[in-house]
């Protein structure tokens, strides 16, 4: 059966997701991964994932956003809380994880929408600012909240602990700036990528749907969008919302990976989604599989240049440059065309 370019596109993502877990897991099994690298494979599906999700909003829709790490800090509490007060009642662990990542999706799409209504009235720099702004409202909320559950019922707090009248068989939830204190660790490198794969067939089979060419027609030419009748206003919010909601999955998967989730800057904060910004950048923005190399080049990059100690972050910059100049470059765009061209031709010869 002939696959059209589209499809085999696509499965070639798909691919290499897949041979980059049975490579790793190959090298761990073989103990070739030390116990520091292992530690880092949850974070860095993580970030693939939320590279993706942003290229949506960043490449896709065309809209610079500086809001992800508030939508991925909502999904991680949401379904850090979700798993904390389900524990007794939901055993197996991975229905209740499984459930986790909806609460934490829904939550974090749901703020999206919200967001999305005023937010994508504006342009350009107007909104990165706005977004900006919700991340750094969402974190510094969380650390003034105090939630717990008695037989009571449910105690809330923004004041301290001892203003919440919990009853001595209480259990606190969210302990202000301490944030949520064993949620069951649930996360594993396996699930992690199995939610790549899951992110990819979303974002890939939106882009190339109706829906999907709406929206990069309205970031093509928002105008003549409009006068052949597409609602802009609906698919702006439509990818924003699927956006969010992605970015809400990977902050469950990164709140269960942690005995401690605490709202703290350098989890959630401005430089967060700076730098899941710079993946996007660097993979080159609208490519999808450009977005996953980035991420995972440059999680992994700092530990591996650990060795050099002082001189590690020089060489990352190095990197980063380097990344940029092949990437956008006018002679390195034309360099790469070359090379693939003369690629194809000697695989016509062959």
């Amino acid at each position: 059966m002939k696959i059209n370019k589209k499809t085999k596109s696509n499965l070639i993502t798909y691919g290499i997701v897949i041979a980059f877990y049975i490579v790793v897991t190959a090298m761990q099994s073989a103990g070739m991964i030390s116990r520091l690298m292992s530690g880092l494979l949850v974070p860095l599906c993580v970030y693939v994932i939320l590279a993706i999700s942003l290229n949506l909003t960043v490449g896709i829709l065309g809209e610079l956003s500086l809001g992800h790490a508030g939508f991925m800090c909502v999904g991680a509490f949401a379904g850090a809380i979700f798993s904390k007060c389900t524990m007794d009642t939901i055993t197996f662990q991975g229905f209740r994880f499984f459930l986790a990542l909806l609460v934490g999706a829904a939550f974090a799409g749901f703020f999206g929408f919200i967001i999305g209504i005023p937010v994508l009235r504006l342009k350009g720099d107007y909104l990165a600012i706005v977004t900006l702004a919700f991340g750094e409202i969402i974190k510094n909320l969380i650390n003034v909240v105090y939630l717990g559950v008695d037989s009571t019922g449910v105690k809330f707090s923004m004041k301290d602990y001892m203003s919440m009248g919990m009853a001595p068989d209480g259990k606190v939830i969210i302990n202000g700036a301490q944030g949520i204190t064993g949620t069951p660790q649930d996360s594993t490198f396996g699930i992690g990528v199995i939610l790549i794969l899951v992110t990819l067939f979303v974002v890939l089979n939106l882009i190339q749907s109706r829906d999907g060419r709406a929206i990069m027609a309205i970031r093509d030419n928002r105008i003549a969008a409009e006068s052949i009748g597409i609602d802009v206003s609906k698919y702006k919010l439509k990818a924003f919302a699927i956006s969010a909601a992605l970015a809400g999955v990977a902050g469950v998967l990164y709140a269960h990976n942690l005995a401690t989730l605490t709202a703290l800057p350098k989890n959630f904060g401005y430089n967060q989604s700076i730098m899941i910004l710079v993946f996007v950048v660097l993979g080159g923005i609208g490519s999808i599989r450009g977005s996953m190399i980035s991420a995972v080049v440059l999680t992994l990059l700092p530990e591996l240049l650990r060795g050099l100690s002082e001189y590690r972050m020089l060489f990352y910059a190095i990197v980063l440059i380097v990344m940029m100049l092949l990437n956008w470059a006018p002679k390195a765009i034309e360099w790469r065309e070359r090379l693939a061209a003369s690629f194809r031709k000697k695989g016509r010869e062959a």
